[in-house]
């Protein structure tokens, strides 16, 4: 993740801190015209991304910059090369997880279905060096039950408790970095604490497959994930997710999906030459094969999925289909659950800086009405991640390509986590129990505050 220019930059986060002020004034006596660096593009006069704000270099410390700069493309050649040269005694095994996210965009890449892209790429990651290949859906589940059963719990204690409610979704990095430096205790008590799929996949892989199925320490393991957005590599190297006495981390590297197809560029590989190579299960032989998606138009879902557990687990109510009411725009959308003109549940989804730094505003104000907030720092969500979704010239969000990886995406089946056997199995097997203290370690965290302190305004609605 490149640094970020402030120079003369029109528009800016009204929370900067100082010392993002104070570079500011450095670069003022920049004459050049304005140009935004993100994620490795230059933008000329683009509005402000909430990744931009958070990868500039007065946000980040040099012990995380150094991180970040090892989740690249030549860090996994390295470990790659290093293989070869080593004796198999000091191999490290591969293993690359890849966010269903990105599969839409190999599929339009590729000019095939996501199933078939998928063992495409597949094949390549293998032609690497990479032993194994997973999706990261099993996980996903795993962080779809885990904020389904804290949001009951949130909502139970309600009324004894004023950072019960709203609850904030907690799987994009971006906010979630943003909450912590900038918002302080007025969000943070509110986030949900179930880990993303990212991590709980790293979990899986350094904790389940390397330790109880192939009998190998965490650092004899190398975990690559494939994403569709850059800020995930800021989630990767957070203290809470790395093996201090191992020197190990869950997930060691985050590639973009576009800097996989980067590297098939580089070694000019033909799709039409690649095998067509199933992916890997966690579970080996016993796990399903079949790729499916969860709820939602191009995220995880959270919101549809603990909307109509709520409404089901509370309510008694069956929600079969989801209506998204227009607010502002796409990206901030509302949902409603009403009965005998009561409304029982009232959730919203929130994408992109602008529209979060409306949900802030009306939060400081008392007036924020819903019980859950689906937040993502993309407009657009996931598939439009900042490492797949901008175009070749210019960096802009290449929209033809977001809505053809839509389209791809809905075409895969819903499954929900609820009837998935393979999680029940690793309930028992992996964490003793849904509600076990291995369950609480491992698929969860703790959201720090870490910026200002806010107090809880004295009239919040909900």
């Amino acid at each position: 993740m490149s640094e970020v220019s402030l120079a003369k930059r029109k528009e800016k986060c009204e929370n900067c801190t100082k010392q993002c002020n104070k570079k500011q004034n450095d670069d003022g006596a920049d004459s050049q015209q304005e140009k935004e660096e993100v994620n490795g593009q230059i933008n000329e006069g683009s509005q402000l991304l909430l990744s931009a704000c958070l990868s500039c270099d007065g946000c980040l410390s040099e012990e995380e910059s150094l991180k970040i700069s090892q989740q690249s493309v030549e860090e996994v050649e390295r470990v790659l090369a290093l293989n070869k040269r080593c004796d198999a005694s000091k191999h490290r095994v591969l293993v690359a997880s890849v966010c269903p996210q990105s599969l839409p965009f190999f599929a339009v890449k590729f000019g095939l279905d996501i199933s078939e892209a998928a063992q495409k790429l597949c094949a390549f990651l293998k032609t690497l060096g990479v032993q194994y290949v997973f999706d990261t859906t099993l996980a996903a589940g795993f962080s779809i039950l885990e904020s389904q059963k804290e949001f009951i719990q949130r909502y139970r204690r309600r009324n004894h408790d004023s950072h019960a409610l709203p609850m904030f979704t907690s799987s994009c990095p971006g906010w979630i970095r943003y909450s912590e430096r900038i918002l302080g205790s007025l969000v943070t008590p509110h986030i949900c604490t179930a880990r993303s799929a990212q991590q709980i996949m790293g979990c899986l892989v350094k904790d389940y497959f390397s330790k109880q199925q192939q009998k190998l320490s965490p650092d004899k393991v190398y975990h690559v994930v494939v994403a569709p957005c850059f800020d995930k590599k800021l989630e990767a190297v957070r203290e809470e997710f790395t093996n201090s006495l191992l020197e190990t981390r869950d997930v060691d590297c985050v590639l973009t999906s576009g800097e996989i197809y980067y590297m098939m560029e580089q070694r000019k590989v033909s799709v039409e030459e690649l095998d067509s190579v199933p992916l890997d299960q966690v579970l080996g032989e016993a796990g399903d094969t079949t790729l499916v998606r969860h709820e939602g138009r191009g995220s995880e879902g959270f919101l549809e999925h603990v909307f109509k557990h709520a409404a089901k687990e509370i309510f008694g109510v069956d929600v079969h289909e989801i209506t998204y009411k227009t607010l502002r725009n796409r990206d901030f959308q509302e949902v409603t659950l009403e009965r005998d003109g009561e409304t029982l549940l009232h959730f919203a989804a929130v994408y992109g800086f602008r529209n979060i730094q409306t949900l802030v505003h009306r939060m400081r104000k008392g007036r924020v009405p819903y019980q859950l907030v689906e937040v993502l720092s993309c407009p657009g969500g996931c598939l439009s991640g900042r490492g797949q979704a901008q175009s070749e010239v210019g960096g802009r969000l290449d929209k033809a390509l977001v809505q053809q990886m839509e389209d791809a995406y809905t075409s895969l089946p819903v499954r929900l986590p609820e009837v998935n056997p393979n999680l029940h199995t690793l309930y028992q097997d992996w964490l003793q129990g849904q509600d076990s203290s291995q369950a609480n370690t491992l698929l969860h965290t703790r959201i720090r505050s870490q910026g200002h302190i806010h107090t809880q305004p004295p009239h919040m609605q909900w």
